[in-house]
């Protein structure tokens, strides 16, 4: 497993997968920030791995990983250290590297459920769709079991969020990112960061700056001491000096100590000041406008939409940001570029900047009309994502041909890459835009065509945790909104994800719920759909008779409405309910009542199943005689209906019928005719139950 990035929003690919996508863009990234100094840090950390814990004093084994706590203020480098340690260890843990920020863009904690199944997904691991978090948490420490990986959980907001991720494998180690102390876990080993010392804090400002900060090492000092030897404010000065080869260093120290009283003893804002004032307005206005980038992640299409500025126009100014330290280059996944367009991340300790400039200087419509943009953008994104998987489609091809060329994708594998890398953010987005309340058709378009291109790229098995969460936020809009029809849609799809999940009761109680909706909007597909659903569950519980009767519901309205296909379903789930209540003549009426319904029809594949469903309760009820005419029946019927491997089937049924009234050589006989038709020796076993599934519905 090779080292793979964990956000807070959901799960982000494997780093290295080997699809390409083949879209093409401004590829040249910009050179990403150094890394300098903490020897001192990276030793003792290092050294902490190994040093003895107090179980190991006291004779006992450690029950849990080893915990390394890397504590500053955003800004200080600490992420950058975790980082670099997590680099240099990499080697050492062959079960790979996970990373998950806990802390969202909105300066809000990550729930730990939501990280505890993303660190699942990255891990391979069966994720439950729906699980709550002690179900998660557990899941995921049975997972790292026998594994040697090292996880870094970065911005944690406190102890409560890093305690129930903690492995239980002691191979493990965990690096754990915060403000400040972990109190409640217990035996980490913390490493307070200050500033960087003074000989490191010149050597980075020399990374930018060059010769002048060599020529004048004293003013290089100065400057050091004027960002508090900050990393982050020390990158920020240096992409100013970078893009001003003339300016003195003396200059930028006076430009530092000019800055506002409001700003004293805040050297990180005073340097982001410092770099903004320089920007064109323009350009200024856009990066106050990332502020709102779900996730903290932003890319062309997203920074063109909050800007309302063209591609091209969007790509030199985030390529400008990375370079002076505004941005940092965000490789999706950790994965070296696959010819994905450039992902950046605004720094967690340059958003509250940014929030404070949205709020000054951007009108509320504003806000709103460029979130809207965003959100519209995003859609068009994700609808041409799923039409990727559909181009064999005539109608498909038009209409990718008719959208700009930004938005399409070449190939299926170039769309799936994109949604893997974009993930996080996509479903970020989603949850903002239900949150915000201001647009809501906008936010019920997002979710929809993100469930779409989930489903179509993963399929719904693979896709189910991410759904579950997308259902919810339909349902919170629908609730707000009060759209009955929507909300009973919402509640059946969740339902069917927790009867997937095996949580069949609160599987029901979503179902009644469903219909009490559905009845509302007065919708029958709704009501049918509700109905069945609260068959099915009263069936999967074992109650025979609520499921009978609730079937029965479904059927009378399908008989109201003339609909004979949907009679014929309801026939048959009806005869399966009574034949595994064990009530023979309930289940054989069914039956011959679904047999009835496909004549009418004209559908000899129905006819076909139903007839051999019934025979297969004339037996159970001891009527071998009549079992064995109605057998014959329904394999001559398949037989009509140019359907082989059912004929096969209902042949394979004939035989175990006539062999069970003693005649072993005509058994035989339809057994040969049977593997014939399936072109086998011996039929798979689960051949048998084809027909009863299919009849059943």
């Amino acid at each position: 497993m090779r080292g793979r990035q964990v956000d807070g929003s959901g799960p982000v690919a494997e780093a290295g997968r080997a699809q390409q996508t083949g879209v093409r863009g401004r590829q040249a990234p910009p050179p990403s920030h150094p890394f300098v100094g903490r020897a001192r840090e990276i030793k003792e950390l290092r050294e902490d791995i190994v040093r003895a814990g107090l179980d190991t004093l006291s004779g006992r084994k450690r029950p849990r990983s080893r915990v390394l706590l890397i504590a500053g203020q955003p800004g200080s480098g600490r992420t950058a250290l975790a980082e670099e340690l997590a680099r240099q260890l990499a080697g050492d843990y062959p079960d790979g590297v996970l990373r998950a920020r806990l802390t969202g863009a909105d300066g809000e904690p990550v729930p730990t459920e939501r990280t505890a199944r993303a660190l699942l997904a990255a891990l391979g691991a069966p994720v439950p769709a729906g699980a709550e978090e002690d179900v998660l948490a557990a899941a995921l420490r049975r997972a790292l079991d026998g594994r040697r990986a090292l996880i870094v959980l970065d911005d944690a907001a406190g102890a409560e969020q890093v305690d129930p991720l903690l492995p239980d494998e002691s191979d493990c180690l965990v690096v754990a990112v915060s403000r400040g102390p972990l109190t409640g876990v217990p035996d980490v080993r913390p490493c307070t960061l200050g500033g960087l010392d003074t000989h490191a804090a010149v050597k980075l400002l020399e990374r930018y700056g060059g010769h002048r900060i060599t020529c004048d090492p004293v003013a290089a000092a100065a400057v050091a001491e004027e960002c508090g030897s900050q990393p982050a404010a020390l990158i920020l000065v240096g992409g100013w000096l970078a893009a001003r080869p003339k300016m003195s260093v003396l200059e930028v120290v006076k430009r530092l100590r000019e800055q506002g009283a409001e700003n004293a003893g805040r050297p990180l804002a005073r340097a982001f000041w410092l770099a903004y004032e320089s920007l064109p307005a323009a350009a200024a206005r856009t990066l106050h406008l990332l502020a709102l980038a779900p996730a903290g992640l932003v890319d062309a299409h997203t920074a063109s939409a909050l800007a309302g500025c063209s591609l091209s126009t969007a790509e030199s100014l985030l390529e400008d940001f990375t370079v002076r330290g505004m941005l940092r280059p965000e490789t999706p996944g950790g994965a070296p570029d696959g010819g994905l367009p450039p992902q950046y991340r605004v720094p967690g300790c340059l958003t509250p900047l940014l929030r404070a400039l949205l709020e000054a200087q951007e009108r509320e419509t504003e806000v709103e009309l460029a979130r809207a943009r965003m959100l519209e953008r995003t859609v068009r994104q994700l609808h041409s994502c799923r039409a990727a998987t559909e181009r064999d489609d005539p109608s498909v091809r038009r209409r990718i041909d008719q959208l700009p060329r930004p938005l399409r994708f070449p190939s299926p594998a170039a769309a799936g890459q994109w949604l893997d890398a974009r993930l996080p953010a996509l479903l970020a987005a989603a949850r903002m835009a239900v949150e915000d309340g201001r647009l809501d058709t906008l936010a019920r378009r997002l979710v929809s065509a993100l469930t779409r291109a989930l489903t179509a790229h993963l399929g719904a098995e693979a896709a189910a945790p991410e759904l579950y969460g997308l259902h919810q936020l339909v349902l919170d809009v629908a609730r707000r909104c009060e759209m009955p029809l929507e909300k009973a849609a919402a509640l059946l799809n969740l339902g069917d994800l927790d009867t997937r999940a095996g949580r069949t009761a609160e599987a029901l109680g979503r179902y009644r719920d469903a219909l009490q909706s559905a009845r509302e909007a007065g919708d029958p597909y709704a009501i049918s759909r509700a109905l069945e659903s609260v068959a099915a569950a009263h069936q999967e519980l074992g109650d025979w008779q609520r499921a009978a009767d609730w079937f029965r519901r479904g059927l009378e309205l399908r008989l109201t409405r003339g609909e004979l296909a949907e009679q014929a379903r309801l026939y048959g789930r009806l005869g399966t309910v009574h034949t595994q209540a064990g009530q023979w003549n309930d289940a054989l009426r069914d039956w011959r009542a679904a047999a009835a319904v496909c004549r009418r029809l004209r559908d000899l594949p129905g006819h076909a199943r139903a007839l051999s469903e019934a025979a297969l309760v004339l037996e159970y009820a001891g009527r071998a005689r009549e079992a064995l005419r109605i057998s014959r029946e329904a394999a001559e019927c398949a037989r009509q209906s140019g359907d082989t491997r059912l004929e096969a089937v209902t042949r394979l049924r004939l035989a175990d019928a006539l062999e069970r009234r003693g005649d072993a050589v005509a058994a035989e006989q339809h057994r040969q005719a049977a593997g014939e038709l399936l072109a086998v020796e011996e039929p798979a076993p689960e051949v048998l139950g084809t027909a009863r599934s299919a009849a059943s519905g």
